[in-house]
């Protein structure tokens, strides 16, 4: 049986709940580089000699902050994906897809600290690395269902033939998680690395404003990205578009 928390652990609680929730409002307001553990502090009411017995560092605020948002992101996409039918492939993607953008639209500071520009002078530690690779893992699992079942990605052109060497580390990492077998197509792995960057580009140009008087709709300009991408990764069958829900916003 756990043993109850204390007056005092909980204290510590709240107040590193309040000061990650300054700082995620502070993201919004001043951008990740401009994160400053005295602001946050003045935030939530303490002087920011206080701040440092909580987090000793700006760096180690930007950690936690990290380690945060990967995961709630990862969940986000997760749980969406693990709703649908496991022998729906493409509501299983489209779905991921989807998760994807709804929480990064809805939180664009987060997403500016997880996916805008690096934070100068900050080097992110191995730690953050987990929560990070958690929205590529579940792309994975639905490609490597797909090609389990004998689909599986088109052929790899003529010029990707170094693809499989260029991407060892990330067959060695999925394959090292179970992710996918020992004789997994490489090639599946590239599709997947292919589709994870379009996707995060996609919703960097829309919340970076790049998509401005580009495309008419920002929602069903994704969707069209995840349906094309998954399809290159051999997870979405040509005209699926139309048996899908609607777009999400």
């Amino acid at each position: 049986m756990t043993a109850p928390r204390t007056a005092r652990a909980l204290a510590r609680e709240t107040l590193t709940r309040d000061i990650l929730d300054a700082a995620r409002a502070r993201l919004v307001a001043d951008g990740p580089a401009a994160l400053s553990l005295r602001a946050v502090a003045r935030d939530v009411g303490m002087v920011s000699s206080a701040v440092y017995r909580y987090f000793p560092s700006r760096d180690a605020l930007l950690t936690a902050l990290l380690v945060e948002c990967y995961d709630e992101l990862g969940a986000a996409v997760e749980a969406a994906e693990a709703a649908v039918a496991r022998d729906d492939l493409p509501g299983r993607w489209l779905a991921a897809c989807r998760a994807l953008r709804s929480w990064c639209v809805r939180r664009p500071g987060d997403f500016a600290l997880l996916y805008g520009t690096p934070v100068p002078g900050y080097a992110a530690p191995q730690d953050t690395v987990e929560p990070a690779t958690r929205v590529v893992r579940t792309l994975v699992r639905v490609v490597a269902d797909s090609w389990a079942d004998g689909e599986g990605p088109a052929p790899a052109p003529p010029s990707a033939d170094d693809a499989d060497a260029l991407v060892a580390p990330a067959v060695a990492y999925v394959a090292s998680r179970g992710l996918v077998g020992a004789d997994a197509p490489a090639e599946a792995v590239v599709r997947t690395l292919v589709a994870w960057t379009t996707l995060f580009g996609t919703v960097s140009f829309e919340l970076f404003g790049h998509l401005h008087r580009t495309v008419a709709d920002y929602a069903r300009w994704f969707d069209a990205v995840a349906l094309r991408v998954g399809a290159d990764a051999g997870v979405v069958p040509r005209g699926t578009d139309a048996a899908l829900p609607p777009s999400g916003r």
